[in-house]
């Protein structure tokens, strides 16, 4: 047999060494690491007790230093929240900025981020009217809301009350047109809203917006050559405008230019490529050009853009139906 000298030393002196081991204590948390979450607790507390003043600094160093996902987004709120509170709005929206970027999909941080631009609005609005109660934004303001709660007549004065002291300022005329065509329908409707998107061109060449309106008041009219004019003209300004891209090749294809509605069709289909709409009236101009490879093409496409549309919109109805079940239990 075998034998190596001092094998049984070497064994008691391993044996002791796990046994020490064993037996040593396990090391601590450092005191700073252990104060640092005494005091994000801390902040925490004191912000969801209504004790904010106290509460901020703790929760923006914390909130600085934080990475666990679920701890962060907690002090987040509650920093949001407090900011809100002490009506510390630049602290407000830095830190719901990256609320919503850590958290872009969160029901928690978009219901909160809601409230909290909603609160940011209202509170600018009540100082715009302290501070510039005969401004005209106050009229403006003052216009919008009414158009909301459908009071168009009352909407109207303000937008002339407007005009009366700013002949000249960009946007009213236009305002006004889309009121006109926004409130309910009379035998003058078309004509003085019509008028007030032309005013506004006067004052404003560039505004694509009254371009593209004029353009669809005269592709309903029937007018092909007016609109054809004036969506051309609100492409030329803004190249990202679906809309009157649409509306161009349209009233080309109505006015029997098949060929030359295909390249604002094209550009439609390429800016909304799920827009069931711009893939039918792309194929119906590939197919009156001739080109029926194309066209058949454009048809798979509207066809399959419609389904994900239904689906998106059964999708969305399922789930609203869900949330209303929950809420009625």
């Amino acid at each position: 047999m075998l034998k190596f000298p001092g094998a049984g030393l070497v064994l008691v002196v391993a044996t002791c060494v796990a046994a020490g081991a064993q037996t040593k204590p396990a090391a601590r948390p450092s005191a700073a690491r252990t104060g640092a979450v005494q005091s994000t607790d801390t902040g925490v507390k004191l912000a969801e007790n209504g004790h904010c003043m106290d509460a901020m600094p703790l929760l923006k160093r914390a909130f600085a230093r934080v990475t666990d996902k679920e701890q962060r987004k907690n002090i987040g709120i509650n920093l949001v929240r407090c900011s809100n509170e002490l009506n510390a709005a630049d602290s407000a929206l830095e830190a719901m900025r990256a609320l919503t970027k850590d958290f872009s999909s969160d029901p928690d941080v978009l219901f909160l981020a809601v409230h909290v631009y909603s609160d940011l609005s209202i509170r600018a609005s009540q100082e715009l009217m302290t501070k510039a109660p005969t401004s005209y934004q106050v009229h403006l303001l003052n216009a919008e809301a009414l158009e909301t709660q459908g009071k168009w007549d009352e909407a109207k004065l303000e937008y002339k009350a407007i005009l009366e002291a700013n002949p000249n300022l960009p946007g009213i005329h236009y305002r006004l047109g889309r009121l006109y065509l926004s409130a309910p329908k009379t035998a003058t409707t078309m004509d003085d809203a019509r008028a007030e998107f032309e005013q506004e061109l006067k004052i404003n060449p560039d505004n694509a917006g009254a371009e593209y309106v004029l353009g669809e008041l005269a592709r309903q009219a029937e007018q092909w050559p007016d609109a054809i004019a004036h969506f051309e003209k609100a492409v030329k300004l803004d190249p990202q405008f679906v809309d009157a891209d649409l509306g161009l090749g349209r009233s080309l294809l109505a006015a029997d230019r098949a060929a030359d509605a295909i390249p604002p069709l094209e550009r439609a289909v390429k800016l909304q490529p799920d827009n069931p709409a711009t893939h039918f009236h792309l194929a119906t101009a590939y197919r009156r050009a001739g080109r029926k490879e194309d066209a058949d093409r454009e048809f798979i496409a509207h066809r399959q853009a419609t389904d994900r549309a239904r689906q998106s919109a059964d999708e969305l109805k399922r789930a609203l139906s869900g949330q209303s079940d929950k809420a009625s239990q």
